[in-house]
């Protein structure tokens, strides 16, 4: 049978999995990327993960996400969230536009996404519960980027992608990274310096706020105003600066497990073009689940989904192909819980460097 799915493993991860295999509980965090609709090829791992794999959890996990990352783990929390995560797939999917949709139009049809998706008795339960710790981090604006003025916020964007391209941590001097963390939970990342970081307190007031703020994408969404509990001013996609993470988790107990939908890990979204990634070398406590390339070769159009569908593709025709790239990643989860069910995962992880 052919590979659909890639597990790779920092050298510590995988001495684990050789010597201990891999438990729900060897797991302290998880991390959930950026990307738009490239998740669809992951919904079918978190309705694994989700359901079934972290039923069996005796200890608390914490999530980290941002964007598309931290949507998808606000399933986790819910009363059932292999449900929530399947009914988040199926609204995103079902998402239609005009034919030339403007910011607003785009951020009002996230915001009703956003609250049948997670109600305030979601919310409610996410806070109350402890199995599940979120953490979503989200981008201050600075400067004039804090305008949605499109040509001010244009010329914004291009003097942040020039000061990241000389050096990341110059990108702080235009967005500060915003770290909203579960009330159960001690914030993560107190000792990231690579930028001006700072953490508020998820709340009842907050969290739809901070999750919708995490998933504005700049010139497409508009930013969300004055977080409640967070500092004044105008909150933007977490991925402008955490796009694929490039974070210091050495503080991090236990295993981190990061399904991921390709093989690259891009720092940041200005660094899309630009030769920084992350490797297992960094991060020698990780598992990274991805797509094999033959995986995606067999998908329509031989690609995984991206926002540029909404464009390119009729409503029909993109509404099909996201549905069956979604086949496909379950196809990919049932592999990767076959190695898990028959102990199979020791031979075949590979060392990530």
């Amino acid at each position: 049978m052919t590979d659909l799915v890639e597990v790779r493993a920092g050298k510590q991860a995988f001495q684990h999995i050789q010597e201990q295999g891999l438990q729900p509980d060897h797991i302290q965090l998880m991390l959930g990327a950026s990307g738009g609709p490239k998740w669809f090829v992951l919904q079918g791992l978190d309705n694994f993960l989700f359901g079934d794999y972290f039923k069996r959890r005796t200890t608390a996990l914490n999530l980290l996400g941002t964007s598309a990352g931290a949507w998808r783990f606000a399933s986790l929390g819910q009363t059932d969230p292999a449900a929530a995560s399947r009914l988040f797939s199926k609204l995103y999917r079902a998402t239609v536009y005009s034919d030339k949709p403007d910011v607003a139009e785009i951020t009002d049809k996230a915001i009703e996404l956003l609250k049948e998706y997670v109600p305030p008795t979601a919310v409610a339960q996410i806070l109350q519960q402890t199995e599940f710790r979120h953490h979503m981090i989200v981008a201050r604006s600075r400067g004039i980027g804090a305008f949605e003025n499109r040509a001010v916020q244009g010329l914004s964007l291009i003097a942040a992608a020039s000061a990241n391209m000389l050096r990341r941590k110059f990108l702080g001097h235009h967005f500060e990274r915003m770290v909203f963390y579960h009330p159960a939970s001690k914030p993560l990342g107190k000792s990231w310096n690579d930028l001006p970081t700072r953490h508020i307190k998820l709340t009842q007031a907050n969290f739809h706020y901070a999750l919708l703020a995490t998933g504005s994408i700049p010139m497409v969404l508009a930013g969300v105003k004055n977080i409640p509990g967070a500092p004044p001013g105008t909150y933007r996609d977490g991925g402008v600066t955490d796009y694929h993470f490039d974070l210091d988790l050495s503080e991090q107990q236990g295993l981190i497990l990061y399904p991921h939908f390709q093989r690259e890990i891009i720092p940041g979204w200005f660094d899309k073009k630009l030769p920084r990634r992350s490797t297992g070398k960094l991060w020698p406590n990780m598992i990274n689940i991805v797509p094999t390339q033959e995986f995606i070769d067999r998908l329509p159009y031989g690609k995984i989904p991206d926002r540029h569908d909404f464009a390119n593709l009729a409503p029909e025709p993109r509404q099909k192909y996201w549905q069956q790239a979604t086949d496909a990643g379950y196809e990919m989860a049932e592999q990767f819980a076959n190695w898990l069910e028959k102990g199979e995962l020791a031979k075949r992880v590979k060392l990530w460097d």
